[in-house]
């Protein structure tokens, strides 16, 4: 029961990352602005990176 609720958890953040970093929302931040001197898209693929392997690391360590 608790494998079949992680996987579904792992494969829910699988799909959302194909989601974040896929063209149609990626087009949305495309623009010229910038963020504490970054461009928008790249703050905008670290920030979906990095809430991706926090998300990851949460799952995981609750089967711990």
């Amino acid at each position: 029961m608790r494998d079949r609720l992680t996987s579904s958890r792992l494969v829910a953040v699988g799909v959302l990352s194909f989601v974040l970093l896929n063209y149609p929302l990626l087009s949305l931040v495309d623009h010229q602005r910038r963020v504490f001197g970054v461009p928008m898209l790249w703050a905008y693929l670290y920030l979906a990176w990095i809430s991706m392997i926090i998300l990851l690391v949460v799952i995981v360590r609750k089967v711990r």
